[in-house]
């Protein structure tokens, strides 16, 4: 009987002992059974690292290891995928908000030994309680890389939901040091584009993860500055030449930024704060790009004509205004 593949499982943490047990037994009950799971406890001070001992001592499928100062979210993840094993086939992270469902392994596992050629393999999540992506030919299990970056690029399809929703080979994990590009906001995303210009994609049609929402958890933050409008005009931006045509490129880009623009001048209307302002110039910089003050403000008069239509909303946004200090938008 042919041996089964083994896999590396890496979830990086840093207090989030109020999830970490459910993570944690999530991937213990996986139907896959060889598998490590390496815990990276990036100096947690809220009792984490004691609820990951406590797992490890009594399965030595479990290992934990810590980097040797406190590392920001991207350095620390990247630290912990250096940590997997040289004989493992696939890697897949389990964020530590996160978990997955009991045939998680085992079904990504098998359609990736079906097609060598594939180098990630994504799936349904629960995202809180919403099932994602939608729109995939559910007959579509093998892609092209191309293919499957124009699904995209150019149908609005996001294949690869989060950290914890992809599966990776671990031979391309090895081979890429750091595996995440540091001081981007979507570097998860930039890494299945990159891999996926030479490799290609599988795609299980099932529920096979949970991706926690609430405001404290790893999501939260950029949620809550609407990070999907920004992530999908910087994909055109960055990978548009690459899997588009001319004039696939030209419509979409055209789509991806109007709806962009007419959201950042509906937050200047409103006087989003100014964590806001950071975070989409930071975003837009990763693409050489900028907010163009200018371009903001006539964006603002054309979407104020529209509140016309709309009075309550327009009293709701000048009420905001006049509450709030100007935004450094520049």
């Amino acid at each position: 009987m042919t041996a089964l593949p083994r896999v590396s499982v890496v979830t990086p943490f840093y207090n989030t002992a109020a999830y970490l047990a459910e993570c944690i037994e999530s991937v213990l009950a996986q139907s896959h059974g060889d598998f490590e799971y390496v815990l990276v406890d990036n100096h947690s001070d809220d009792g984490g690292g004691e609820i990951a001992a406590r797992y490890a001592a009594r399965d030595r499928r479990l290992r934990v290891v810590s980097p040797p100062r406190f590392l920001d979210q991207v350095p620390n993840y990247n630290f912990a995928l250096r940590q997997i094993a040289s004989d493992t086939r696939y890697c897949k992270m389990v964020q530590a908000d996160d978990t997955i469902f009991p045939r998680c392994l085992a079904e990504m596992v098998e359609l990736a030994e079906a097609h060598p050629s594939i180098g990630v393999v994504s799936a349904y999540r629960m995202f809180g309680t919403e099932v994602q992506p939608s729109g995939l030919a559910h007959t579509r299990t093998f892609l092209t890389g191309r293919d499957a970056c124009r699904v995209v690029l150019k149908d609005g399809v996001y294949l690869f939901g989060s950290p914890s929703t992809v599966m990776f080979r671990a031979d391309l994990v090895r081979g890429r040091d750091p595996f995440y590009a540091e001081g981007r906001l979507f570097e998860d995303a930039e890494v299945c584009f990159d891999l996926l210009a030479d490799h290609d994609f599988g795609f299980v049609h099932q529920v096979l993860s949970f991706t926690r929402i609430e405001n404290d958890s790893l999501w939260g933050g950029m949620r809550a500055y609407n990070g999907w409008l920004l992530s999908k005009r910087n994909q055109v931006a960055q990978f548009g030449r690459q899997f588009l045509e001319p004039h696939e490129l030209d419509e979409v880009w055209r789509e991806r930024d109007r709806r962009y623009r007419m959201f950042l001048a509906e937050a200047w209307l409103a006087r989003r704060d100014e964590g806001f302002w950071k975070f989409h110039r930071k975003g837009l910089a990763t693409v050489g790009d900028t907010i163009d003050r200018k371009a903001l403000v006539r964006d603002a008069a054309r979407v104020a004509v529209g509140y016309v239509l709309s009075p309550g909303r327009l009293g709701a946004a000048l009420r905001q205004r006049t509450r709030r200090p100007p935004p450094n938008s520049r």
